[in-house]
């Protein structure tokens, strides 16, 4: 017979079982707990107990433990019914060569083949919203307009101009040993117009607006909501992805004009600071040696990379799985992905208009 008596709480140093058993008479192969006598008790209770039934499983001694509290009965039944998983947090072994050279390849297949379906399907959005046939609601296009556009003027701001600045800063270290100080202003208006706006702009998107669309649309997943939808006959393509996509492509290129001509005012800020050339003579000169086809094609940059942009985030959103961690994961690779092709693309770009002489 083994009596517990008084008080069991947290903090308390508990015994070992061995010393429980020790020096106590009781019939060979049998061991009877008796509760009656208890106090105050917690969780440290449970862990003794578990304690010492495995200890009596190995020395092969029967427990009866009806003398126990029911609430205290019904606590070990719920932490036995459960055995832990030991190999839970094994590492898994990693397999031969060509066995992870397939995966990789395979894991590659499909996220091609999943990404081409789902640029299908993004275009015959797109086909449903020219003929005037949009199923989404207009309130949803104008909140994501407004989040994606006036939201993020202030960081878009930031950014463009530090960029600016820096272009003008570095142009100026080389150019005023030269003492071609004034082409620091075609230096900035080439690069922003050109280049830096268009892909700053949708690197900052990619991070801000694009994990956005991941993590709501992941989330959507994680609640059924998704499947809600298709349940009541409303395409999630349509009702969750275009608006979207209209609204990112929409915003992307006003976003990037804005960022040229903040970028060009911080290189102008610091060609004065610096080179002593005032805002005036160098607005002209972009004036005239920057012509406008040169924010033309940092325009259609700015369009293709907001498009891409959504599409990454709303990609890896679908494909979300249906735990917190997949949600972080999808938000994590529609960055990855967004800045990836955002790279890809600016390369093709500029090597076709290198090739038609724009």
């Amino acid at each position: 017979m083994l009596r517990l008596r008084g008080d069991w709480r947290l903090g308390d140093e508990l015994p070992a079982p061995e010393s429980l058993l020790a020096g106590r008479p009781q019939p060979k192969g049998a061991l009877r707990i008796d509760g009656t006598g208890l106090g105050r008790w917690d969780s440290s209770l449970v862990i003794l107990l578990l304690r010492l039934f495995a200890y009596c499983h190995e020395q092969k001694i029967t427990v009866d433990s009806d003398g126990l509290p029911d609430g205290l009965q019904r606590l070990l039944r719920l932490a036995r019914a459960v055995p832990v998983a030991r190999d839970r947090r094994r590492p898994q072994r990693r397999g031969a060569l060509l066995v992870r050279i397939g995966e990789v390849t395979i894991e590659l297949h499909r996220t091609w083949r999943d990404g081409l379906a789902f640029l299908g399907e993004s275009v015959l959005c797109c086909g449903n919203l020219l003929r005037g046939r949009p199923r989404f609601r207009r309130q949803d296009l104008f909140e994501l307009l407004e989040d994606c556009g006036a939201q993020s003027l202030p960081i878009v701001t930031l950014i463009s101009t530090l960029v600016g600045m820096i272009l003008a800063f570095v142009g100026a270290v080389q150019l005023r040993v030269f003492g071609a100080d004034i082409f620091v202003a075609d230096l900035v208006g080439l690069g922003m117009a050109r280049e830096m706006a268009a892909m700053m702009t949708a690197i900052i998107m990619a991070g801000r607006t694009g994990a956005a669309f991941a993590a709501q649309l992941g989330t959507m997943q994680v609640n059924d909501e998704i499947d809600a939808l298709r349940t009541m006959g409303i395409p999630p393509m349509d009702f969750l992805v275009a608006p979207r996509l209209l609204a990112l492509t929409l915003m992307l290129p006003l976003l990037s004009i804005y960022s040229m001509f903040m970028g060009i005012l911080g290189g102008g800020l610091v060609s004065a600071g610096m080179l002593d050339i005032g805002l005036t003579p160098f607005f002209l000169r972009i004036q005239e040696n920057v012509g406008l086809e040169h924010f033309l094609i940092g325009g259609i940059k700015a369009v293709i990379f907001g498009y891409i942009v959504a599409f990454s985030g709303c990609l890896r959103g679908m494909q979300c799985g249906r735990s917190a961690q997949a949600v972080g994961q999808a938000t994590t690779s529609a960055v990855v992905t967004a800045i990836v092709l955002i790279v890809v693309a600016d390369a093709v770009i500029t090597i076709l208009c290198q090739v038609l002489g724009v």
